[in-house]
């Protein structure tokens, strides 16, 4: 990769400026505007709905998607006063594992079955018979699970035989929207390896997959590098979308890929933790890390060659967000009457209550648990509660046992090669929890100056270098570079390690009654 200080940009006479990034998310598109020197100049936000039809179920129209897509563009062009010549391609960022049927003319043959869906459990039982897990987890980096692409297809081949029939390419979200721009069905690295049909270390269909799925190859897209320009703007819909025929398309990466780079995870050993809703820790590696009780998954990464090991969690912001609600209601009252943050109040409360509050202990799994528990009947749980516990204590608990549950999938996809750990997402605002994260973690905590724009931020990047624009991947440590690193305090340090594995057998030890309350609901 090329050193972004000595030449970061290529410019010239006949080098458009900009490059606009489409982040398809689950409820919108985020379409951004990022310039030469990798700023964000402008953003526009359309949103579309999900279809909840039948339990289980979660479809997205592909119509929506590119309406999307259409609006956001020109309200982008319109907001910026950038002519359409002057933008050096469009790239895309979107969601992940999902099952989009397209026919020879790049049109959705039904609606898309996205991430979220999980019908094809059928399926997943009818594979299992056809090659182990373990088999699976080998090959792919991932689980056998309904969640991946390669279920859900296999759900239309069983129960809308005609569809299936129809379907030219099963695709992607961003790669049903380049398909329709271009007219070239492709995906990458990065989202071919969310479909269970990918061969992490061969870097392309596996054919053992194909064959165990009894599935033909040519259903399939080919496979490009993220920054790959893999075809122009079609005349006949550009006036539609609002770009300039001729436009460069470059492919991009899936969302959590895209966050990745956004982050400036680039270089090996590097890490970064998402905290939203859900939250996730990702490094990039060399090789794969496969565990052997496939407690994690790896992904391709989005710079060639490289991987990311990651580890995803139900409910992290989500439990702050159930505290707030439930334990918070004088921090939301103050926060409404001075216009400030609820959670700026609470982790002001939080402070108040000692490392390990006071041998308090909170379960954040909420919502059942994917990574590392896998486990959809765990329940959240306070443990050690006394009567000298106050809210403080309770509020700390919350925020300890999420990052403590954290760190166990950090312990698993490598923690003795990291050196410090990058933070996103809109959780990561709060100074309080990146102290105790670095805390806990063992390493300095580095908060981005760019927080929830990471993942359109590692789509422009992708662009950039697919047209010359940006020398190469370094060009995220510019675009969003460390706003504040937070150092492990020693004392607190050694409190946590001797409270990790407690905290980790409490939740053992209570794995069975998880079992038998699920019998009860």
């Amino acid at each position: 990769m090329a050193n972004p200080s000595s030449s970061r940009i290529r410019n010239g006479p006949n080098v458009n400026h900009f490059v606009i990034a489409h982040d398809l998310g689950t409820t919108g598109n985020k379409a951004t505007l990022y310039d030469l020197e990798g700023k964000l100049v402008s953003s526009a936000f359309v949103g579309y709905e999900v279809f909840y039809d039948h339990a289980g179920w979660a479809e997205q129209d592909a119509n929506d998607w590119w309406r999307a897509v259409c609006e956001s563009t020109r309200a982008l062009i319109t907001q910026s006063g950038v002519a359409k010549s002057d933008i050096a391609c469009v790239t895309f960022s979107g969601q992940m594992m999902g099952c989009v049927a397209l026919d020879k003319n790049a049109r959705a043959l039904r609606r898309a079955i996205i991430w979220a869906d999980q019908r094809s459990v059928e399926q997943e039982r009818w594979l299992e018979n056809r090659i182990s897990r373990d088999r699976v987890y080998r090959i792919t980096g991932h689980r056998l699970s309904a969640s991946y692409s390669l279920c859900k297809a296999l759900w239309l081949r069983d129960n809308q035989p005609e569809i299936f029939k129809a379907t030219d390419k099963f695709v992607h979200a961003k790669d049903a929207i380049v398909a329709r721009l271009t007219g070239e069905f492709v995906t990458d690295h990065t989202d071919a390896s969310g479909t269970n049909l990918y061969d992490l270390e061969h870097r392309a269909w596996s054919s053992e997959m194909l064959e165990a799925a009894q599935l033909e190859p040519s259903t399939w897209p080919q496979i490009r590098e993220s920054t790959d320009v893999v075809g122009t703007v079609r005349a006949s819909i550009a006036e539609e979308v609002g770009l300039a025929a001729g436009t460069p398309v470059v492919i991009g990466a899936g969302d959590g890929m895209c966050a990745a780079a956004g982050a400036g995870v680039v270089r090996e050993g590097s890490a970064y933790n998402y905290i939203g809703s859900s939250s996730w820790i990702a490094l990039a590696t060399k090789k794969p890390v496969f565990d052997p009780t496939q407690r994690t998954f790896t992904w391709a990464h989005m710079v060639p060659g490289m991987f990311s090991p990651c580890g995803t969690m139900q409910m992290a912001g989500g439990s702050y967000q159930w505290a707030r609600d439930q334990l918070g209601s004088l921090e939301v009252e103050q926060a409404k009457n001075e216009n400030i943050s609820a959670y700026e109040l609470l982790n002001a409360t939080a402070s108040a209550s000692p490392v390990g509050a006071q041998g308090l202990l909170f379960l954040p799994y909420l919502l059942g648990e994917r990574s590392p528990r896998w486990n959809p009947n765990a329940r959240g749980a306070f443990i050690g509660l006394t009567v000298r516990h106050a809210r403080a204590d309770m509020i700390r608990a919350v925020l300890e046992g999420i990052t403590m549950n954290l760190n166990v999938i950090l312990e698993i996809v490598g923690a003795s090669g990291i050196d410090s750990m990058r933070v996103i997402g809109g959780g990561a605002r709060g100074r309080f929890w990146n102290q105790l994260m670095a805390d806990v973690y063992g390493v300095p905590v580095q908060r981005l100056r760019t927080l929830e724009e990471a993942t359109s931020m590692g789509a422009a990047l992708a662009g950039g270098i697919g047209v010359g624009l940006y020398e190469g991947f370094e060009m995220a440590e510019h675009m969003n570079p460390i706003e504040e690193t937070f150092t492990p305090n020693l004392e607190a340090r050694a409190r946590y390690a001797k409270l990790q594995p407690i905290w980790d057998a409490a939740y053992h030890a209570l794995e069975p009654l998880f079992e038998q309350l699920s019998r009860f609901e």
